[in-house]
């Protein structure tokens, strides 16, 4: 992949992303906080953009998402490979709620 193919990629991903945002603090606000891992605040900064300024947000050379899995615990509870159906469902339920545990410590 060259590098004007990955930042076309940023771009749209940062587009989609903001879509998704902003549909779902629109739709529901309190599992957007929940499953987008944001504030009250960013919530209404990301309900009040204009189609015009998701456009100019996502044409930067940023990725605007980013991974809540920020550490080992979480990743190896997701990427429990190899376990029981049973098992996996417990780790990812032990995943979510330790996210969701970071989510109410961030806002």
């Amino acid at each position: 992949m060259t590098a004007d193919q990955i930042l076309a990629e940023i771009r749209e991903a940062n587009l989609s992303y903001l879509m998704l945002a902003q549909s779902l603090v629109r739709s529901d606000r309190e599992q957007a906080l929940y499953r987008l891992g944001v504030s009250e605040d960013t919530a209404v900064l990301i309900d009040m953009l204009t189609p015009a300024q998701m456009m100019k947000m996502a044409s930067g050379n940023t990725l605007l998402c980013r991974f809540r899995m920020d550490d080992d615990v979480v990743w190896n509870l997701l990427t429990s490979h190899g376990k029981s159906a049973a098992n996996e469902g417990i780790s990812r339920l032990h995943a979510s709620i330790l996210m969701a545990g970071r989510h109410q410590e961030a806002a």
